[in-house]
């Protein structure tokens, strides 16, 4: 006796067609899974088996062979026990029912509830592009499911549920995802909550009007993180592709929150300073998004950038590149998706009071020296502002004065992604910090004065051809914020300002 059903595996971010097929012959009761199953897939012929008994069902004592087709392609996870078992009991008669055109995912428990799994959206979206019918997956995956157009999504929480939707006892109705509102996902944290430092809440604005990356330095309790957590709350709102670039990348990492169609607030990830390189980058023997891929669209903040390992920091230079991470390992290569905004914040020594108008650092200059040499200049480089956070006066945060609104600033960062994505309309990237070298030259016209300060800015500050890119996308931020085609000498004067504070802590001023 034969039977087969299908099911979905999964690659990195792809998914990819599985063909479980059941053979039941006469011969000593085995029951054996082939096609490069893992320990989990392996561990299903238990729960198979005490599911069977619990919801009243027969397991034949015969020789079961279950193939995961194709057979040279690794198999993880537990997604494949509500196909195996389906195959089995077609195999054996105990269920009728035509499934040619259904996908069926899920894991059991030994009474046969059916228990959530990862990779859920991409599956689905491959099981519609391929033209198949139906998907059935569990009940708490089917509204990230039901994203994918062009095939009906069944959430089931149990096998007996399931038998009888398929054999028409008891029909279920296949789950409808209405319009989902982005403009609804809101941040709690305002801008306004932030008292004083107007030139480092005028740097962040820069930074999210181009996508730039941004370093804050400054003593301890100047706001710096108060400032970094609220970056997501002037940022535009996601669009619907980067929704679901993001959602699925959760959904492979199993951190879609329950019964959510879409990520549809940009990510904020603030790992802790302790976190591993492949945590960071992402890895493990199957190899999974880590802290950069789950940003991906929104922001990753390291607080304390130096007190990150070393090798931590060092993962981030090629994937700030290159806005991909590409993982390596005996079963395979995957490569996650990275576009972020990076944001770090730092004290300018151990102490935290090196250059402190009032309090002494107690840091001798060997000290501090070494302690800002945790950061290479590699890695200063690729971070295009560099902002200076000073303690904030008494008399600044006893004046009681009504600061912007997160909702006002985003309005004008809004103003200024407007007029870039305009522009890139035709090159396929849609903020200046994603401009590359020929779009600096095609996109970054400069007046006669503003050429004449960045060439001795470039000369006298002694910047790389990197350092100087990013300075070009600074000063076409500033220009877009102000609604100016051409880059004037203001323009290059203040991005100048945010690329010299290296110098200073650096570069030995």
């Amino acid at each position: 006796m034969f039977a087969d059903v299908y099911s979905m595996g999964l690659c990195g971010l792809d998914a990819f067609t599985v063909h479980v097929e059941c053979d039941i012959s006469q011969g000593m009761p085995s029951f054996d899974i082939v096609g490069l199953p893992g320990a989990a897939i392996k561990e299903s012929r238990n729960r198979i088996r005490a599911a069977l008994r619990n919801i009243g069902l027969e397991m034949p004592v015969n020789t079961i062979t279950v193939n995961l087709a194709p057979a040279d392609i690794k198999k993880e996870g537990p997604v494949y026990d509500l196909p195996i078992l389906l195959s089995l009991l077609l195999a054996t008669g105990q269920l009728y029912a035509d499934v040619r055109d259904c996908v069926f995912a899920g894991e059991m428990s030994l009474t046969g509830e059916i228990f959530p799994v990862k990779g859920i959206l991409p599956m689905a979206i491959e099981a519609a592009r391929l033209g198949f019918k139906k998907i059935f997956v569990p009940s708490e995956n089917s509204q990230e499911a039901s994203v994918a157009s062009g095939v009906e999504v069944y959430g089931v929480s149990g096998v007996r549920e399931l038998i009888d939707h398929l054999t028409g006892k008891c029909v279920l109705s296949p789950v409808k995802t209405g319009e989902i509102d982005f403009t609804a996902a809101g941040h709690q944290l305002d801008f306004c909550d932030v008292t004083g430092q107007h030139e480092a809440k005028r740097a962040m604005e820069v930074a999210a009007a181009g996508g730039h990356n941004i370093l804050l330095i400054g003593p301890p309790g100047a706001g710096k993180s108060m400032l970094a957590n609220r970056l997501p709350s002037i940022l535009p709102q996601m669009t619907r592709e980067e929704a679901l670039e993001t959602s699925k990348i959760y959904s492979v990492a199993g951190c879609m929150p329950p019964d959510t169609a879409l990520i549809t607030a940009r990510p904020f990830r603030a790992p802790h300073h302790t976190i591993s390189a492949a945590a960071l980058a992402g890895g493990g023997k199957v190899p999974s998004p880590g802290e950069l891929s789950l940003a991906h669209n929104g922001v990753l903040f390291l607080d304390e950038l130096p007190e990150f390992a070393r090798n931590t920091l060092e993962v981030l230079r090629q994937p700030l590149e290159d806005q991909l991470v590409t993982i390596s390992r005996v079963s395979g290569t995957m490569t996650f998706p990275c576009s972020i905004m990076l944001v770090c914040a730092m004290n300018p020594c151990a102490c935290g009071y090196y250059g402190h108008p009032t309090k002494a650092c107690i840091c001798g200059k060997k000290a501090v020296e070494k302690y800002l040499s945790k950061i290479s200049g590699p890695l200063l480089d690729r971070l295009d502002l560099h902002v200076e956070v000073p303690p904030v006066e008494y008399a600044e945060l006893s004046r009681g004065r009504a600061e912007e609104t997160s909702a006002q600033i985003r309005e004008r960062v809004n103003k200024a992604r407007r007029i870039q994505e305009s522009r890139f309309a035709d090159e396929g990237i849609c903020a200046n910090a994603k401009m590359s070298s020929p779009m600096i030259h095609k996109y970054c016209p400069l007046t006669g004065d503003a050429e004449q300060l960045i060439h001795r800015a470039y000369d006298s500050l002694g910047l790389s051809a990197r350092a100087y890119s990013g300075l070009m996308k600074i000063a076409r931020t500033i220009a877009d914020m102000d609604g100016e085609e051409t880059i004037s000498s203001a323009h290059i004067a203040e991005a100048i300002q945010y690329r010299s504070l290296d110098r200073k802590y650096w570069g030995g001023e």
